[in-house]
């Protein structure tokens, strides 16, 4: 068993301990880790920032404990109770493969190839890559479901959305996928990029896995998912081969006309095939052994003008000098001005969209002004303007005719070559004025339903901006916080969209507003990494909209916050600053004096601990300044109360005990009035002090009253936490 106090098993606790800050218990236990290396060493420890820093704290806390006794068990107590490393247990599978897959048999054994290759220490790696619409994806999962067998312990399953710079999915919120595949809680997730791939690395080091990544964009955003563990098979799937990916190519080509018409019969049947035996070669020719746009044209070969004696093969011209405009009867197979001979996949979508009725093809062309995720009927109908009834049945159409894809959530989302096809159709036919007016309808939408949300989720908080002031009375429409923040989450990818979206429409309102909903995202859910391109919008547009305005405080405290979380200090900092310089111009104190407690939990996470207390005291001499009947005035009780717990806890980490203990039993006496969830916090931290002075008689009854509040809402990483202490206190 190792050593407790070896430099190895403290390096070892301080590293777990600082990844596992996603939850409110991982985040105590580095602050406290801070409190008792400061007292070990006898002087103020800078928190460490990587690798090397806590390294370097390790030896310091290893060379005093080493020859003091009572800094030895005061070690091994704090490291017995501390969390550990987050654990994943659970088998993924992946998603469901289509019915009718034809050929593939050449492909299918170079993956077996690569995937049974005899472990000897280089990752195991295939390259699946073809052009868009030829099947590579539906290869991979459908070989992954076929072998299943090879791995026992799972299948993930990820979409980097690599068809742009623009839309390729960040390595931090891919890793995230993954971890919550396996399992991992996401309280439990690490913040920082480099321990999430370690996280990852360690969660698959025995287990035998098939990890597919689909739609990759470069090898920089596929090389830091692998891994050499002997037991994974990583299967990379891309539209060409990528640079600097040392990988098994498997190169995926056009299905030959003898498996192309096998695929037509078994999605439409013999007779409709012997019945449009006329045009068949035509079709062949045109689809070029594109799966995609096999399955596009089979729901036209079952149309009555495709039966022998009405085979017109072009209509009129339509909109933009297309022949044959959407709502034509007519198969477009003939030459357009638009459609590229040599594009399988353009050709297919253009006849299927041309196929269309006009109320459907119009659904098609305006959900395809931003790159949605994936949305659904109720924000079509209030986009489009048409009711939601509509709007189901068109969704239902355009994914019948491949036009959309159905996502597991019963959501629709376009495949890149076919929003691109949509939003030049839209540019030609709607317009300008029609693009943008959708546009803000979308906006509209996505932002009403987060106010909703947003205000569900944290009933207590606030927002400013009038959708918030509209919003604030009216029913609420979840059945408890939790389901609020669910919806919230489920919409994330959207609303991220709706913030670009606001921002290119010259709304900065709207921006604001959404910026704001993302908070019980931030403050319950961890979204910090996939929300800050989104709040560095709304610092963006404060900026040149708004400086030095209350907003543009709230901007720049909302952007610090997730950087803290995601331990980018310098900048969280900088932007901290800004706030409250800009708080300050705009004379709004209880925001001045936010964005200085904020800066005092920064200095908290730093282990600054008399710094963070200086704040404290500075954030409350600016509420001080509020008067009877100003805004902010009726927040006063609670603020100071906040800001007393938090005295609290920096002066327990400076050991100043019995001033600690006054300030928290101050802000005790404050929420045991009507706060159930800051009780519970508050009596962790005076439980908390009580066992930094040796006290376990006085620090157990406050653990177990703080548990009863937090064994009601279920809240497992607080209760987790303890009874640890308890645990602390009994041994």
């Amino acid at each position: 068993m190792l050593d407790p106090i070896s430099l190895g098993a403290i390096g070892a606790v301080l590293g777990a301990v600082g990844a596992g800050m996603g939850n409110e218990a991982g985040k105590w236990a580095w602050e406290s880790a801070g409190g008792l290396v400061r007292r070990i060493v006898g002087q103020e420890v800078a928190a460490p920032a990587g690798p090397a820093d806590l390294e370097a704290v390790a030896q310091l806390i290893h060379e005093a404990v080493r020859t003091d006794p009572a800094l030895a068990r005061a070690w091994t107590a704090f490291a017995r109770t501390a969390p550990g490393l987050a654990t994943a247990e659970a088998v993924p599978r992946l998603p469901v493969s289509v019915r009718f897959f034809t050929d593939r048999q050449g492909p299918m054994k170079l993956l077996e190839r690569e995937a049974t290759r005899k472990a000897d220490g280089r990752p195991r790696v295939a390259l699946i890559h073809g052009p868009e619409g030829i099947g590579t994806s539906a290869l991979a999962i459908q070989w992954g479901n076929q072998k299943a067998g090879l791995f026992p312990e799972g299948q993930l399953y990820a979409d980097l959305r690599g068809a742009s710079v623009g839309t390729a999915v960040d390595t931090a919120v891919v890793l995230r996928s993954l971890l919550v595949q396996l399992g991992m809680r996401q309280a439990e997730i690490p913040q920082s990029t480099a321990e999430r791939r370690e996280a990852f690395r360690r969660c698959v080091a025995d287990r035998r896995l098939l990890v597919v990544l689909d739609h990759a964009h470069s090898a920089a955003q596929v090389l830091p998912l692998l891994t050499s563990a002997p037991g994974v098979f990583t299967v990379v799937v891309a539209r060409r081969p990528l640079p600097g990916l040392d990988a098994w190519k498997v190169p995926v080509g056009p299905l030959s006309d003898k498996d192309s018409r096998r695929l037509l019969t078994d999605l439409t049947e013999k007779e409709t095939l012997a019945a449009a035996r006329a045009v068949l070669p035509r079709v062949l020719e045109r689809c070029a052994g594109s799966p995609y746009a096999l399955r596009a044209v089979a729901p036209q070969l079952s149309e009555p003008h495709l039966l022998p004696g009405t085979t017109g093969l072009s209509g009129p011209p339509g909109p933009g000098g297309l022949s044959g405009p959407a709502g034509s009867v007519e198969p477009q197979w003939e030459e357009t001005a638009v459609v590229s001979e040599s594009d399988p996949v353009r050709t297919a979508v253009d006849s299927a969209y041309r196929a269309l009725e006009p109320g459907v093809a119009r659904v098609y062309r305006l959900m395809s002004l931003r790159e949605w995720p994936a949305f659904d009927a109720a924000v079509v109908a209030h986009a489009v303007g048409i009711p939601e009834a509509e709007a189901v049945l068109s969704l239902g159409v355009l994914a019948d005719r491949q036009l959309l894809e159905r996502t597991d959530t019963d959501r629709y989302r376009y495949r890149p070559a076919v929003r691109a096809h949509a939003e030049e159709a839209a540019s030609r036919e709607d317009r300008i004025a029609a693009c943008a007016a959708t546009l803000t309808r979308t906006v509209e939408w996505y932002l009403r339903f987060a106010v909703r949300a947003r205000l569900a989720a944290l009933p207590q908080g606030w927002g400013i901006g009038p959708v918030y002031e509209e919003l604030a009375e009216s029913p609420d429409p979840y059945g408890d916080e939790g389901e609020a923040l669910t919806a919230l989450g489920s919409e994330l990818g959207n609303l991220i969209q709706a913030v670009y979206a606001a921002e290119e429409l010259g709304d900065p309102d709207a921006v604001y507003q959404l910026c704001q909903a993302f908070w019980p995202l931030q403050l319950k859910a961890g979204r910090h990494d996939e929300l800050l391109p989104a709040l560095r919008a709304g610092v963006r547009v404060a900026e040149a909209r708004h400086p030095r305005s209350r907003m543009a405080g709230r901007m720049h405290s909302l952007l610090a916050l997730d950087l803290i979380e995601l331990r980018q200090y310098e900048e969280a900092e900088r932007q901290l600053a800004a706030a409250a310089e800009a708080e300050a111009a705009s004379r709004h104190l209880r925001g001045h004096a936010s964005a200085v407690e904020s800066l005092g939990l920064l200095r908290l996470r730093q282990w600054r601990y008399e710094e963070a207390y200086a704040c404290f005291g500075e954030a409350g001499s600016l509420l001080d300044g509020i008067r009877p009947g100003d805004e902010g005035e009726r927040d006063l009780p609670r603020a100071r109360a906040l800001l007393e717990r938090h005295s609290g806890r920096a002066l327990r980490d400076l050991g100043r005990f019995t001033e600690a203990r006054q300030r928290l039993g101050t802000a005790l006496e404050f929420f045991r009035t009507g706060d159930a969830y800051n009780t519970a916090r508050t009596l962790t931290d005076l439980a908390e002090t009580h066992l930094a002075e040796g006290d376990t008689t006085g620090a157990l009854p406050l653990i177990e009253e703080a548990m009863v509040p937090l064994d009601k809402e279920n809240a497992a990483y607080h209760l987790a936490h303890l009874r640890a202490l308890r645990e602390r206190c009994l041994s």
